[in-house]
């Protein structure tokens, strides 16, 4: 009746290679380029990314603090309300 998906149009003069997915190989160099890689790519970023999150998570928690002791009252202004 129709044409799979993969076949609705005859493209002339294109060739098209494929491997089955039983030939390729999930991981390779894995553990011999991989890791390496990632701790490569950890260690070049982590100099830019880390100071401006710890000063951002100070200010936070200063900021948070400050909040918290200016909604404090003052116990000496209620001493003598009885």
């Amino acid at each position: 009746m129709g044409h799979q998906f993969g076949d609705l149009a005859k493209i002339r003069h294109v060739i098209t290679y494929s491997l089955s997915p039983f030939e390729q190989r999930a991981f390779p160099n894995y553990f011999s380029k991989g890791i390496p890689n990632v701790w490569r790519r950890f260690t070049t970023s982590f100099f830019r990314v880390a100071p401006p999150m710890v000063i951002m998570y100070l200010t936070y928690s200063w900021g948070t603090s400050a909040h918290q002791q200016s909604k404090r009252k003052n116990p000496a202004e209620f001493e003598k309300d009885e």
